[in-house]
């Protein structure tokens, strides 16, 4: 459902040709650099900073995987072709951290259904404006038992089956992993849908940050406009910038 200003996105075959290039550089930059870190790449002291690097870039890199998977769910990854989005969001979710595609997908409609409301998956109405209360709440959710015992399988292959030292793999696995679900949840929920003495524009509950483009890109892949992703759901993370320049969040309150 979309309400707001009128705002036109590609015709579907370039919207799904740009989106899966861009699912393909993303994925393709996560796996890229997750084999070299896992199987080529040696810890050490005096590589310690470039270290650092690739987790800082591999942390935003698994936003945007996540990013791409949340398109899928919506659609607006390939237009028009459900299978095909229901592969690739599957495939991106099990990669981010062993999620299941269809308890995701129908727990993120449930947040557009009841978003800042009770049974919203996303909200904890009981700590509205608290950032690691809510987070909590947020972390015990989504990342069930299935997602901890695929990690925990994964830790243990590369441990002791491969012989990769730990603290490599907490660096450069579990680290971004870890801090990347923080940058999703701060820049795409908290911020978003945190209660504040302004309120909301509308019955989405949800508000944008005014930051420009670049800005928007380094912190969530453009979801901190998330007002127009509400009212909008089905344009693609990359075109969110022409819809906020639309007007269809013009009623935002930046934060």
């Amino acid at each position: 459902m979309s309400d707001g200003p009128a705002f036109s996105l590609p015709a579907r075959s370039r919207q799904q040709a740009i989106g899966l290039t861009l699912a393909v550089l993303i994925a393709g930059a996560w796996l890229g650099i997750h084999a070299y870190a896992m199987f080529v790449f040696e810890l050490s002291w005096q590589n310690l900073p470039f270290a650092l690097l690739l987790a800082t870039v591999q942390t935003w890199l698994s936003v945007g995987v996540f990013i791409v998977s949340h398109d899928a769910m919506h659609g607006s990854l390939a237009p028009g072709r459900p299978t095909l989005n229901s592969a690739i969001g599957a495939f991106l979710l099990a990669l981010y951290a062993g999620f299941g595609w269809r308890r995701m997908r129908d727990a993120h409609f449930t947040h557009h259904k009841l978003a800042g409301h009770a049974g919203d998956p996303d909200f904890d109405e009981h700590n509205p404006r608290s950032f690691w209360r809510w987070y909590g709440t947020f972390f015990r959710r989504y990342f069930s038992w299935q997602s901890i015992l695929f990690v925990h399988v994964v830790v243990g292959i590369y441990w002791l089956v491969l012989d990769i030292p730990m603290v490599q793999i907490v660096l450069l696995y579990g680290a971004p992993a870890l801090l990347s679900s923080l940058q999703l949840f701060y820049f795409g929920t908290f911020r978003p849908h945190r209660r504040s003495e302004e309120g909301f524009a509308d019955r989405h509950n949800a508000r944008s940050d005014g930051f420009g483009t670049l800005a928007s890109l380094a912190t969530c892949f453009h979801f901190g406009y998330h007002l127009e992703h509400h009212r909008r759901p089905d344009v693609p993370w990359w075109a969110l910038p022409g819809a906020r320049e639309a007007g269809i969040g013009m009623e935002a309150q930046n934060a």
